[in-house]
């Protein structure tokens, strides 16, 4: 069965900021929003607990960095200077 799923009256988007769009619903063990205009949602367990955490590893850090994202350090530019070639065979 489909969950009912429920506008909630002066609700704001935390990404879009558009009043009344988030609608809610819920399942066995966690609370549902969402925004129908951006898309956004998230959820909360029903029991207050944490999310669990996920564990550090080679793969995933806590402050894993992209080098291809935006906020990944640019190299050092270096000035390119030009080098001179002499002949052993000329003094």
């Amino acid at each position: 069965m489909e969950p009912v799923k429920r506008f909630i009256a002066g609700a704001v988007c935390p990404r879009c900021g558009k009043m009344d769009s988030v609608r809610m619903h819920r399942d066995e063990e966690r609370e549902h929003r969402e925004c129908i205009e951006c898309g956004f949602s998230d959820s909360l367990r029903l029991d207050g607990r944490p999310e669990p955490k996920e564990i550090d590893t080679r793969v995933h850090k806590e402050k894993h960095e992209d080098r291809l994202s935006a906020q990944a350090t640019k190299p050092k530019e270096v000035k390119a200077e030009p080098i001179r070639l002499l002949d052993p065979g000329k003094s």
